[in-house]
Protein backbone atom coordinates (compact mmCIF):
# COMPACT_ATOMS: atom_id res chain seq x y z
CA UNK A 1 0.00 0.00 0.00
CA UNK A 2 1.15 3.62 -0.84
CA UNK A 3 1.84 5.94 1.94
CA UNK A 4 -0.40 9.32 2.09
CA UNK A 5 2.30 12.09 1.00
CA UNK A 6 -0.22 14.56 3.43
CA UNK A 7 -0.12 13.96 7.48
CA UNK A 8 -3.09 12.22 8.91
CA UNK A 9 -5.63 13.77 10.98
CA UNK A 10 -6.10 12.31 14.47
CA UNK A 11 -8.48 9.87 14.59
CA UNK A 12 -11.13 11.28 16.27
CA UNK A 13 -11.48 14.08 14.51
CA UNK A 14 -14.92 14.60 12.11
CA UNK A 15 -14.57 16.00 8.78
CA UNK A 16 -16.86 19.10 7.86
CA UNK A 17 -20.16 18.50 5.76
CA UNK A 18 -18.45 20.23 2.73
CA UNK A 19 -15.96 19.03 0.50
CA UNK A 20 -12.25 19.64 1.04
CA UNK A 21 -11.19 22.63 -0.69
CA UNK A 22 -7.65 22.69 -3.03
CA UNK A 23 -5.50 25.55 -1.39
CA UNK A 24 -4.79 26.35 -5.52
CA UNK A 25 -8.55 27.77 -5.44
CA UNK A 26 -7.50 29.85 -2.62
CA UNK A 27 -4.50 31.07 -3.86
CA UNK A 28 -6.35 31.63 -7.73
CA UNK A 29 -8.55 34.21 -5.32
CA UNK A 30 -6.82 37.63 -6.63
CA UNK A 31 -8.51 39.81 -4.53
CA UNK A 32 -6.50 38.35 -1.45
CA UNK A 33 -3.21 39.19 -2.99
CA UNK A 34 -1.98 35.54 -1.25
CA UNK A 35 1.31 33.80 -2.26
CA UNK A 36 2.57 30.67 -1.50
CA UNK A 37 6.61 30.79 -0.53
CA UNK A 38 7.22 27.97 0.72
CA UNK A 39 5.73 24.44 1.16
CA UNK A 40 4.57 21.91 -1.49
CA UNK A 41 1.21 23.70 -3.57
CA UNK A 42 -1.01 20.51 -2.88
CA UNK A 43 -3.28 20.73 0.31
CA UNK A 44 -6.81 20.05 0.74
CA UNK A 45 -8.11 22.73 3.42
CA UNK A 46 -10.87 21.44 5.41
CA UNK A 47 -10.84 24.49 8.16
CA UNK A 48 -9.72 28.17 8.47
CA UNK A 49 -8.53 28.40 12.15
CA UNK A 50 -6.97 31.29 13.64
CA UNK A 51 -4.29 31.58 16.50
CA UNK A 52 -1.34 33.08 18.30
CA UNK A 53 -0.36 30.68 20.82
CA UNK A 54 3.34 29.59 20.77
CA UNK A 55 2.15 26.01 20.55
CA UNK A 56 -1.88 25.56 19.04
CA UNK A 57 -1.60 22.01 18.75
CA UNK A 58 -4.00 20.92 21.48
CA UNK A 59 -6.55 23.14 19.80
CA UNK A 60 -6.56 21.84 15.95
CA UNK A 61 -8.70 19.13 14.69
CA UNK A 62 -6.74 18.21 11.45
CA UNK A 63 -6.82 20.04 7.88
CA UNK A 64 -6.67 23.54 9.17
CA UNK A 65 -5.67 26.33 7.20
CA UNK A 66 -3.47 28.25 10.28
CA UNK A 67 -3.29 31.89 10.20
CA UNK A 68 -0.74 33.62 12.75
CA UNK A 69 0.81 37.35 12.76
CA UNK A 70 4.17 35.31 14.90
CA UNK A 71 3.32 37.46 18.01
CA UNK A 72 4.64 34.80 20.14
CA UNK A 73 7.00 32.85 17.35
CA UNK A 74 10.06 32.30 18.93
CA UNK A 75 11.56 29.26 18.10
CA UNK A 76 9.96 28.61 14.14
CA UNK A 77 11.79 24.37 13.91
CA UNK A 78 9.35 23.61 16.65
CA UNK A 79 6.36 25.38 15.72
CA UNK A 80 6.25 24.20 11.95
CA UNK A 81 7.31 20.40 13.68
CA UNK A 82 3.92 20.88 15.91
CA UNK A 83 2.00 21.96 13.28
CA UNK A 84 2.70 19.05 11.39
CA UNK A 85 2.17 16.67 14.11
CA UNK A 86 -1.20 17.96 14.32
CA UNK A 87 -1.86 17.56 10.78
CA UNK A 88 -2.72 21.22 10.10
CA UNK A 89 -3.09 21.57 5.79
CA UNK A 90 -0.98 25.02 5.62
CA UNK A 91 0.33 27.93 7.52
CA UNK A 92 -1.17 31.70 6.61
CA UNK A 93 1.59 34.23 7.77
CA UNK A 94 0.47 37.66 7.91
CA UNK A 95 3.31 40.23 7.72
CA UNK A 96 3.24 43.26 10.01
CA UNK A 97 2.91 44.83 12.25
CA UNK A 98 4.59 42.24 14.32
CA UNK A 99 6.87 41.50 11.42
CA UNK A 100 7.60 43.01 8.20
CA UNK A 101 8.87 40.05 6.48
CA UNK A 102 7.80 36.10 7.10
CA UNK A 103 11.14 35.30 8.92
CA UNK A 104 13.54 33.23 6.94
CA UNK A 105 14.01 30.51 9.19
CA UNK A 106 9.69 29.79 9.26
CA UNK A 107 10.38 29.45 5.55
CA UNK A 108 13.08 26.90 6.16
CA UNK A 109 10.99 24.70 8.39
CA UNK A 110 7.99 24.56 6.22
CA UNK A 111 9.75 23.68 3.39
CA UNK A 112 11.78 21.12 5.56
CA UNK A 113 8.54 19.84 7.11
CA UNK A 114 6.42 20.25 3.90
CA UNK A 115 4.03 22.45 5.11
CA UNK A 116 2.98 25.01 2.72
CA UNK A 117 3.92 28.68 4.01
CA UNK A 118 1.47 31.67 2.79
CA UNK A 119 2.32 34.94 2.68
CA UNK A 120 -0.54 37.46 3.90
CA UNK A 121 0.03 41.03 3.11
CA UNK A 122 -0.82 43.82 5.22
CA UNK A 123 -4.19 44.93 3.76
CA UNK A 124 -5.89 41.43 3.42
CA UNK A 125 -7.87 40.28 6.84
CA UNK A 126 -7.75 36.87 8.39
CA UNK A 127 -11.92 37.01 8.54
CA UNK A 128 -11.69 37.61 4.71
CA UNK A 129 -9.73 34.52 4.10
CA UNK A 130 -12.00 33.14 6.07
CA UNK A 131 -14.84 34.19 3.97
CA UNK A 132 -13.48 33.20 0.90
CA UNK A 133 -12.50 29.22 2.21
CA UNK A 134 -16.27 29.23 3.33
CA UNK A 135 -17.50 30.54 -0.07
CA UNK A 136 -15.14 28.07 -1.97
CA UNK A 137 -16.44 25.00 0.19
CA UNK A 138 -20.00 25.95 -0.34
CA UNK A 139 -19.47 25.79 -4.13
CA UNK A 140 -17.57 22.93 -3.91
CA UNK A 141 -20.84 21.27 -1.77
CA UNK A 142 -23.05 22.54 -4.58
CA UNK A 143 -21.41 21.06 -6.96
CA UNK A 144 -20.84 17.74 -5.03
CA UNK A 145 -24.36 18.10 -4.54
CA UNK A 146 -25.38 18.69 -8.77
CA UNK A 147 -23.06 15.30 -9.74
CA UNK A 148 -24.70 13.27 -6.95
CA UNK A 149 -28.45 14.25 -8.26
CA UNK A 150 -26.89 13.80 -12.00
CA UNK A 151 -25.29 10.31 -10.92
CA UNK A 152 -28.19 9.39 -9.02
CA UNK A 153 -30.43 9.97 -12.64
CA UNK A 154 -28.41 7.73 -14.46
CA UNK A 155 -27.48 5.21 -12.37
CA UNK A 156 -31.48 4.68 -12.09
CA UNK A 157 -31.72 4.98 -15.80
CA UNK A 158 -29.61 2.27 -16.30
CA UNK A 159 -31.18 0.25 -14.29
CA UNK A 160 -34.46 0.29 -15.56
CA UNK A 161 -32.25 -1.05 -18.98
CA UNK A 162 -32.77 -4.84 -20.23
CA UNK A 163 -29.60 -5.74 -18.82
CA UNK A 164 -29.37 -3.66 -15.52
CA UNK A 165 -26.38 -4.82 -14.14
CA UNK A 166 -24.05 -4.11 -17.26
CA UNK A 167 -25.62 -1.25 -17.51
CA UNK A 168 -25.19 0.24 -13.96
CA UNK A 169 -21.40 -0.56 -13.97
CA UNK A 170 -20.97 0.93 -17.47
CA UNK A 171 -22.90 3.97 -15.98
CA UNK A 172 -20.93 3.60 -12.90
CA UNK A 173 -17.46 3.30 -14.50
CA UNK A 174 -18.46 6.47 -16.75
CA UNK A 175 -19.03 9.02 -13.31
CA UNK A 176 -16.01 7.82 -12.01
CA UNK A 177 -13.84 8.00 -14.64
CA UNK A 178 -12.52 4.52 -13.38
CA UNK A 179 -12.82 0.42 -13.70
CA UNK A 180 -16.13 -0.70 -12.21
CA UNK A 181 -16.61 -4.81 -11.72
CA UNK A 182 -18.86 -7.25 -10.07
CA UNK A 183 -16.79 -10.09 -8.25
CA UNK A 184 -17.81 -13.27 -6.80
CA UNK A 185 -16.14 -14.07 -3.21
CA UNK A 186 -13.28 -15.74 -5.00
CA UNK A 187 -12.40 -13.00 -7.23
CA UNK A 188 -14.10 -13.80 -10.43
CA UNK A 189 -15.14 -11.28 -12.60
CA UNK A 190 -18.71 -11.66 -13.45
CA UNK A 191 -19.46 -8.15 -15.32
CA UNK A 192 -17.30 -5.04 -15.28
CA UNK A 193 -17.21 -2.04 -16.84
CA UNK A 194 -14.63 0.72 -17.92
CA UNK A 195 -10.58 0.88 -19.17
CA UNK A 196 -8.96 -2.02 -17.29
CA UNK A 197 -6.29 -1.06 -14.49
CA UNK A 198 -2.95 -2.66 -15.24
CA UNK A 199 -2.88 -6.30 -14.02
CA UNK A 200 -0.70 -5.12 -10.79
CA UNK A 201 -3.64 -3.51 -9.58
CA UNK A 202 -6.43 -5.75 -10.42
CA UNK A 203 -5.07 -8.38 -8.77
CA UNK A 204 -5.03 -5.78 -5.88
CA UNK A 205 -8.43 -5.46 -6.64
CA UNK A 206 -9.48 -8.93 -6.74
CA UNK A 207 -8.03 -9.47 -3.28
CA UNK A 208 -9.62 -6.46 -2.14
CA UNK A 209 -12.93 -7.74 -3.14
CA UNK A 210 -12.60 -11.25 -1.21
CA UNK A 211 -11.55 -8.98 2.07
CA UNK A 212 -15.04 -7.62 1.93
CA UNK A 213 -17.24 -10.42 0.39
CA UNK A 214 -19.78 -12.23 2.93
CA UNK A 215 -18.62 -15.84 3.25
CA UNK A 216 -17.22 -15.66 6.32
CA UNK A 217 -18.34 -13.88 9.87
CA UNK A 218 -17.38 -9.91 10.80
CA UNK A 219 -16.84 -8.95 7.10
CA UNK A 220 -16.21 -5.45 6.87
CA UNK A 221 -18.72 -3.85 4.80
CA UNK A 222 -16.54 -1.84 2.55
CA UNK A 223 -12.52 -1.83 1.90
CA UNK A 224 -9.86 0.92 0.21
CA UNK A 225 -6.68 0.79 -0.75
CA UNK A 226 -4.04 2.47 -3.51
CA UNK A 227 -1.30 0.23 -5.44
CA UNK A 228 0.97 2.35 -7.73
CA UNK A 229 -1.14 5.68 -7.86
CA UNK A 230 -4.70 3.93 -8.34
CA UNK A 231 -7.40 3.97 -5.75
CA UNK A 232 -9.04 1.15 -4.95
CA UNK A 233 -12.72 0.26 -3.34
CA UNK A 234 -14.31 -2.57 -2.69
CA UNK A 235 -17.87 -2.94 -1.22
CA UNK A 236 -19.62 -5.91 -0.31
CA UNK A 237 -23.79 -6.20 -1.81
CA UNK A 238 -26.26 -6.69 0.31
CA UNK A 239 -28.07 -9.97 0.06
CA UNK A 240 -25.70 -10.92 -3.09
CA UNK A 241 -24.18 -14.21 -1.77
CA UNK A 242 -20.85 -13.12 -1.93
CA UNK A 243 -20.86 -10.77 -4.86
CA UNK A 244 -18.69 -7.49 -4.53
CA UNK A 245 -18.58 -4.20 -5.87
CA UNK A 246 -14.67 -3.39 -6.87
CA UNK A 247 -13.82 0.20 -8.19
CA UNK A 248 -10.36 1.30 -9.18
CA UNK A 249 -9.75 4.83 -10.60
CA UNK A 250 -6.88 7.08 -11.13
CA UNK A 251 -8.27 9.88 -9.02
CA UNK A 252 -10.87 10.62 -6.17
CA UNK A 253 -13.54 13.38 -6.51
CA UNK A 254 -15.85 14.60 -3.89
CA UNK A 255 -19.22 12.72 -3.96
CA UNK A 256 -17.37 9.65 -5.24
CA UNK A 257 -18.16 7.59 -2.11
CA UNK A 258 -21.78 8.90 -2.43
CA UNK A 259 -21.96 7.83 -6.20
CA UNK A 260 -20.33 4.49 -5.10
CA UNK A 261 -22.90 4.03 -2.69
CA UNK A 262 -25.95 4.66 -4.97
CA UNK A 263 -24.62 1.72 -6.60
CA UNK A 264 -24.31 -0.52 -4.37
CA UNK A 265 -27.86 -0.11 -3.34
CA UNK A 266 -28.96 -0.73 -7.17
CA UNK A 267 -26.85 -3.42 -7.98
CA UNK A 268 -27.47 -5.24 -4.45
CA UNK A 269 -31.27 -4.93 -5.40
CA UNK A 270 -30.27 -6.32 -8.89
CA UNK A 271 -28.05 -9.55 -7.96
CA UNK A 272 -30.21 -10.30 -5.77
CA UNK A 273 -33.64 -10.08 -7.08
CA UNK A 274 -35.59 -12.65 -4.91
CA UNK A 275 -34.93 -11.65 -1.56
CA UNK A 276 -38.65 -11.26 -1.12
CA UNK A 277 -39.21 -14.65 -1.58
CA UNK A 278 -39.16 -17.67 0.95
CA UNK A 279 -35.37 -19.06 -0.46
CA UNK A 280 -35.56 -21.55 2.22
CA UNK A 281 -39.76 -22.87 1.04
CA UNK A 282 -38.00 -23.11 -2.41
CA UNK A 283 -35.76 -24.68 -1.39
CA UNK A 284 -37.54 -27.11 0.21
CA UNK A 285 -39.71 -27.46 -2.52
CA UNK A 286 -37.03 -28.29 -5.14
CA UNK A 287 -35.63 -31.24 -2.05
CA UNK A 288 -39.25 -32.48 -1.61
CA UNK A 289 -39.67 -32.76 -5.92
CA UNK A 290 -36.54 -34.85 -5.92
CA UNK A 291 -37.76 -36.95 -3.25
CA UNK A 292 -40.64 -38.23 -5.15
CA UNK A 293 -43.61 -35.18 -4.31
CA UNK A 294 -46.13 -34.30 -6.59
CA UNK A 295 -46.00 -30.88 -7.60
CA UNK A 296 -49.37 -30.19 -6.63
CA UNK A 297 -47.56 -31.31 -3.50
CA UNK A 298 -44.74 -28.69 -3.48
CA UNK A 299 -46.77 -25.73 -4.72
CA UNK A 300 -47.70 -24.13 -2.02
CA UNK A 301 -44.40 -23.37 -1.11
CA UNK A 302 -43.88 -21.77 -3.92
CA UNK A 303 -46.32 -19.10 -2.97
CA UNK A 304 -49.35 -20.45 -4.61
CA UNK A 305 -50.70 -23.67 -5.19
CA UNK A 306 -52.17 -21.95 -8.81
CA UNK A 307 -53.52 -21.90 -11.65
CA UNK A 308 -49.89 -20.92 -12.76
CA UNK A 309 -48.15 -18.70 -15.66
CA UNK A 310 -45.59 -19.75 -17.87
CA UNK A 311 -43.77 -16.80 -19.60
CA UNK A 312 -40.86 -17.40 -22.26
CA UNK A 313 -38.78 -14.49 -23.07
CA UNK A 314 -35.53 -13.98 -25.47
CA UNK A 315 -33.37 -10.15 -25.98
CA UNK A 316 -34.93 -8.21 -28.19
CA UNK A 317 -31.54 -7.57 -30.00
CA UNK A 318 -30.35 -11.28 -29.91
CA UNK A 319 -28.32 -11.17 -27.76
CA UNK A 320 -27.97 -14.04 -24.75
CA UNK A 321 -29.01 -12.76 -21.06
CA UNK A 322 -26.83 -13.60 -18.23
CA UNK A 323 -28.27 -14.99 -15.56
CA UNK A 324 -28.22 -11.84 -13.26
CA UNK A 325 -30.20 -10.10 -16.28
CA UNK A 326 -32.62 -13.33 -16.16
CA UNK A 327 -32.92 -12.90 -12.42
CA UNK A 328 -33.89 -9.04 -13.12
CA UNK A 329 -36.66 -10.04 -15.61
CA UNK A 330 -38.40 -12.26 -13.04
CA UNK A 331 -37.77 -9.99 -10.40
CA UNK A 332 -39.47 -6.94 -12.76
CA UNK A 333 -42.31 -9.70 -13.78
CA UNK A 334 -42.74 -10.71 -9.62
CA UNK A 335 -41.36 -13.91 -9.81
CA UNK A 336 -38.27 -15.32 -8.36
CA UNK A 337 -39.05 -18.99 -10.33
CA UNK A 338 -36.70 -17.93 -13.28
CA UNK A 339 -34.83 -20.54 -15.85
CA UNK A 340 -31.94 -18.63 -17.02
CA UNK A 341 -31.44 -20.69 -20.10
CA UNK A 342 -30.20 -24.18 -21.38
CA UNK A 343 -27.19 -24.72 -22.93
CA UNK A 344 -27.57 -23.95 -26.87
CA UNK A 345 -30.92 -22.36 -26.07
CA UNK A 346 -30.95 -18.28 -25.04
CA UNK A 347 -35.01 -18.58 -24.21
CA UNK A 348 -35.47 -17.19 -20.33
CA UNK A 349 -38.75 -19.28 -18.80
CA UNK A 350 -40.45 -17.55 -15.65
CA UNK A 351 -43.05 -19.33 -13.89
CA UNK A 352 -45.61 -16.45 -12.37
CA UNK A 353 -48.43 -17.59 -9.79
CA UNK A 354 -52.09 -16.39 -10.60
CA UNK A 355 -53.77 -15.02 -7.80
CA UNK A 356 -57.31 -15.78 -8.64
CA UNK A 357 -59.38 -16.78 -5.90
CA UNK A 358 -62.02 -19.53 -6.50
CA UNK A 359 -59.92 -20.04 -10.04
CA UNK A 360 -56.83 -20.64 -8.35
CA UNK A 361 -59.08 -23.85 -6.07
CA UNK A 362 -60.57 -25.11 -8.99
CA UNK A 363 -57.16 -25.61 -10.63
CA UNK A 364 -55.21 -27.32 -7.82
CA UNK A 365 -58.33 -29.93 -8.13
CA UNK A 366 -56.92 -30.27 -11.37
CA UNK A 367 -60.17 -29.19 -13.58
CA UNK A 368 -59.30 -27.64 -16.88
CA UNK A 369 -59.63 -23.85 -16.49
CA UNK A 370 -61.90 -22.97 -19.63
CA UNK A 371 -64.40 -26.07 -18.25
CA UNK A 372 -66.66 -23.95 -15.20
CA UNK A 373 -69.96 -25.51 -14.83
CA UNK A 374 -72.69 -23.17 -16.47
CA UNK A 375 -75.05 -21.87 -14.16
CA UNK A 376 -78.97 -21.34 -15.05
CA UNK A 377 -79.46 -17.58 -15.16
CA UNK A 378 -83.71 -16.53 -14.81
CA UNK A 379 -85.26 -15.81 -18.18
CA UNK A 380 -83.61 -19.16 -19.30
CA UNK A 381 -79.69 -17.45 -20.06
CA UNK A 382 -76.42 -19.12 -18.53
CA UNK A 383 -73.69 -17.42 -16.74
CA UNK A 384 -70.40 -16.93 -18.77
CA UNK A 385 -67.93 -19.48 -17.84
CA UNK A 386 -65.20 -16.81 -15.81
CA UNK A 387 -61.64 -18.01 -16.40
CA UNK A 388 -58.38 -17.92 -14.36
CA UNK A 389 -57.29 -14.50 -14.75
CA UNK A 390 -53.67 -14.02 -16.08
CA UNK A 391 -51.45 -12.09 -14.04
CA UNK A 392 -50.90 -8.32 -15.09
CA UNK A 393 -48.17 -9.72 -17.52
CA UNK A 394 -46.84 -6.09 -19.50
CA UNK A 395 -44.41 -5.89 -21.91
CA UNK A 396 -40.58 -5.41 -20.76
CA UNK A 397 -38.22 -2.86 -22.50
CA UNK A 398 -35.73 -5.00 -24.46
CA UNK A 399 -37.44 -8.02 -24.38
CA UNK A 400 -39.66 -10.53 -26.48
CA UNK A 401 -42.19 -12.18 -24.27
CA UNK A 402 -44.71 -15.19 -25.12
CA UNK A 403 -47.16 -15.87 -22.12
CA UNK A 404 -49.25 -19.11 -21.94
CA UNK A 405 -52.75 -19.02 -19.83
CA UNK A 406 -53.19 -19.79 -16.43
CA UNK A 407 -52.80 -23.47 -16.09
CA UNK A 408 -53.31 -25.93 -13.81
CA UNK A 409 -49.90 -27.45 -12.20
CA UNK A 410 -50.68 -31.32 -13.87
CA UNK A 411 -50.36 -29.01 -17.69
CA UNK A 412 -47.59 -26.90 -16.82
CA UNK A 413 -46.15 -28.74 -19.91
CA UNK A 414 -48.43 -28.13 -21.97
CA UNK A 415 -48.47 -24.55 -20.51
CA UNK A 416 -44.55 -24.43 -21.69
CA UNK A 417 -45.39 -25.41 -24.83
CA UNK A 418 -48.34 -23.12 -25.50
CA UNK A 419 -45.47 -19.94 -24.34
CA UNK A 420 -42.88 -21.27 -26.75
CA UNK A 421 -45.25 -20.98 -28.92
CA UNK A 422 -46.36 -17.84 -28.42
CA UNK A 423 -43.44 -16.01 -27.78
CA UNK A 424 -42.67 -17.61 -31.89
CA UNK A 425 -45.82 -15.96 -32.93
CA UNK A 426 -44.56 -12.65 -30.72
CA UNK A 427 -41.39 -12.72 -32.46
CA UNK A 428 -42.77 -13.65 -35.98
CA UNK A 429 -45.23 -10.16 -35.76
CA UNK A 430 -42.25 -8.34 -34.23
CA UNK A 431 -44.89 -7.51 -31.37
CA UNK A 432 -42.80 -7.22 -27.98
CA UNK A 433 -45.42 -9.39 -26.16
CA UNK A 434 -48.17 -12.19 -27.00
CA UNK A 435 -50.35 -14.04 -24.92
CA UNK A 436 -51.58 -17.74 -25.84
CA UNK A 437 -55.43 -17.29 -25.85
CA UNK A 438 -57.54 -19.93 -23.83
CA UNK A 439 -60.11 -22.08 -25.67
CA UNK A 440 -63.47 -20.14 -25.39
CA UNK A 441 -66.48 -19.61 -27.14
CA UNK A 442 -68.12 -22.35 -29.15
CA UNK A 443 -65.10 -24.35 -28.89
CA UNK A 444 -65.17 -24.46 -24.99
CA UNK A 445 -68.57 -26.10 -25.19
CA UNK A 446 -67.27 -29.08 -26.43
CA UNK A 447 -66.62 -31.63 -24.09
CA UNK A 448 -62.84 -31.67 -23.68
CA UNK A 449 -62.27 -35.68 -24.51
CA UNK A 450 -64.74 -35.56 -27.47
CA UNK A 451 -62.47 -32.39 -28.84
CA UNK A 452 -59.01 -34.24 -28.64
CA UNK A 453 -60.18 -37.60 -29.80
CA UNK A 454 -61.62 -36.12 -33.08
CA UNK A 455 -58.04 -33.80 -32.82
CA UNK A 456 -56.50 -36.98 -33.03
CA UNK A 457 -57.99 -38.77 -35.27
CA UNK A 458 -57.53 -35.74 -37.68
CA UNK A 459 -54.34 -34.91 -37.66
CA UNK A 460 -52.98 -38.35 -37.25
CA UNK A 461 -51.07 -38.39 -40.45
CA UNK A 462 -48.92 -35.40 -39.26
CA UNK A 463 -46.00 -35.60 -38.05
CA UNK A 464 -44.71 -33.52 -34.83
CA UNK A 465 -42.56 -30.95 -37.14
CA UNK A 466 -45.91 -30.72 -40.12
CA UNK A 467 -48.07 -30.20 -37.17
CA UNK A 468 -46.00 -27.32 -35.63
CA UNK A 469 -45.64 -25.36 -39.33
CA UNK A 470 -49.22 -25.62 -39.70
CA UNK A 471 -50.30 -24.50 -36.76
CA UNK A 472 -48.02 -21.16 -36.77
CA UNK A 473 -48.75 -20.89 -40.28
CA UNK A 474 -52.39 -20.89 -39.59
CA UNK A 475 -51.85 -18.33 -36.63
CA UNK A 476 -50.33 -16.29 -38.86
CA UNK A 477 -52.96 -16.41 -41.17
CA UNK A 478 -50.45 -17.89 -44.16
CA UNK A 479 -48.11 -15.69 -44.15
CA UNK A 480 -44.50 -17.31 -45.32
CA UNK A 481 -42.31 -15.12 -44.29
CA UNK A 482 -43.74 -14.87 -41.18
CA UNK A 483 -44.32 -18.34 -40.11
CA UNK A 484 -40.57 -18.71 -41.76
CA UNK A 485 -38.96 -16.35 -39.19
CA UNK A 486 -41.44 -17.74 -36.04
CA UNK A 487 -39.69 -21.32 -37.09
CA UNK A 488 -36.42 -20.00 -38.05
CA UNK A 489 -36.35 -22.13 -41.21
CA UNK A 490 -36.73 -20.92 -44.92
CA UNK A 491 -39.57 -19.87 -46.87
CA UNK A 492 -39.33 -22.08 -49.16
CA UNK A 493 -39.08 -24.66 -46.35
CA UNK A 494 -42.44 -23.44 -45.15
CA UNK A 495 -44.25 -23.98 -48.55
CA UNK A 496 -43.36 -27.78 -48.88
CA UNK A 497 -44.01 -28.35 -45.85
CA UNK A 498 -47.59 -26.71 -45.72
CA UNK A 499 -47.87 -28.27 -49.01
CA UNK A 500 -46.92 -31.62 -47.94
CA UNK A 501 -49.81 -31.14 -45.15
CA UNK A 502 -52.62 -30.68 -48.09
CA UNK A 503 -51.95 -33.68 -49.43
CA UNK A 504 -51.42 -36.29 -46.37
CA UNK A 505 -54.71 -34.77 -44.94
CA UNK A 506 -56.73 -34.48 -48.24
CA UNK A 507 -57.63 -31.09 -48.03
CA UNK A 508 -58.05 -27.72 -49.79
CA UNK A 509 -56.12 -25.35 -47.13
CA UNK A 510 -57.21 -22.11 -48.99
CA UNK A 511 -60.89 -23.46 -48.20
CA UNK A 512 -61.83 -21.74 -44.74
CA UNK A 513 -64.23 -24.39 -43.21
CA UNK A 514 -61.12 -26.82 -43.47
CA UNK A 515 -58.71 -23.83 -41.99
CA UNK A 516 -61.37 -23.61 -39.19
CA UNK A 517 -61.61 -27.05 -38.25
CA UNK A 518 -57.50 -27.84 -38.40
CA UNK A 519 -57.22 -24.52 -36.51
CA UNK A 520 -59.73 -26.44 -34.07
CA UNK A 521 -57.75 -29.73 -34.06
CA UNK A 522 -54.64 -27.68 -33.25
CA UNK A 523 -55.80 -25.94 -30.32
CA UNK A 524 -56.56 -28.83 -28.59
CA UNK A 525 -53.01 -30.13 -28.70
Amino acid sequence: MDEPSMPTPPAHSPGPPAPPIPLTELLASKDLGLRRIAGPADADLLWVHTSEMADPYPYLLGGELLLSAGVLLTDPDHYVARLVEAGAAALGFGVRPVHETVPEALIEACDRYGLPLLEVPPETPFTAIARAVWRLMAEARHRELRRVTRAQQALATAAARPDPVPAVLHQLAAQLSGRAVLLTGRGEEVHAAGRRPPPEAAAALARLARVVARERPGSPASATDTHAGTHLAAYALGGGEGLALALATRRREAGDHTVAGIAVVLLSLLAAPHQGADAADRSAALVRLLLGATPAEVAPLLGSPGPWTVIHARRSDGTTADALTAGALGASLGSALVDAGREGDDTIRVLLPSTAGEATREAVGGEAPARREVTPQPGGGEEPPTLPQAPAVTPQPGWTLGVSTPTPLAALDSADLRAARALAHAEATRAPLTVDTPVTGLAAMIPPAQAAAHARTLLAPLTPPLADTLRCWLSLHGSWDRTAVALAVHRNTVRQRIGRCAVLLGVDLNDMDVRTELWFALRQE
